[in-house]
């Protein structure tokens, strides 16, 4: 038995992550964009939920900015709200919010019951069953349990830190596909 908690886990990773946000990361970036273009282009999803990145977070503003040129794709994010986000449309500009996070006006809201057909979920790190390990905030785990549905969900990293450990709880959530460089 492994003395691993989530918590340690989480640490662990977060440090790999901001030695890898040190290095040079343009072609990891690009790379992991292309692949979730291949996805996205496989799956022609409507709506889509991304992230505005973070420094230790895959950049996926290239996705946003293409698909936000396509008349037949919505594009959303999250707005922070309380212990979870709801999703707003994405629109400039964006203003630098709490954990550093930028976020569009929060005057484009319309409704937490949107059904997705895709989300991109950065990710701290995974354990052995492929669920998600994040900051810890929870605010993923609370978003996906108000969906109608479950959306095909994307996990990104720059690196990929997994443990052979199940250190996830019932309600962390699961990805379709983990995409790292």
């Amino acid at each position: 038995m492994s003395n691993i908690t989530k918590d340690n886990f989480r640490k662990l990773c977060l440090s790999k992550l901001r030695f890898f946000s040190k290095q040079p990361k343009i072609k990891s970036n690009r790379t992991i964009c292309s692949k979730i273009i291949n996805i996205i282009n496989t799956h022609k999803p409507k709506k889509i939920l991304l992230y505005i990145p973070l420094n230790i977070e895959v950049d996926i503003r290239q996705i946003i900015n293409k698909l936000r040129k396509q008349k037949d794709i919505e594009v959303y994010v999250p707005y922070m709200k309380g212990k979870s986000f709801v999703p707003v449309k994405y629109r400039l500009p964006l203003k630098k919010k709490k954990f550093n996070i930028k976020e569009p006006n929060f005057s484009n809201f319309r409704n937490n019951n949107i059904d997705f057909d895709l989300i991109v979920v950065p990710i701290v790190g995974i354990d052995k069953l492929h669920k998600r390990i994040g900051f810890g905030a929870g605010m993923y785990d609370r978003f996906f349990e108000t969906l109608k549905r479950r959306p095909i969900t994307i996990f990104t990293q720059l690196t990929l830190c997994k443990t052979n450990e199940i250190i996830t709880d019932k309600y962390d959530i699961e990805a379709d596909y983990i995409i790292t460089k």
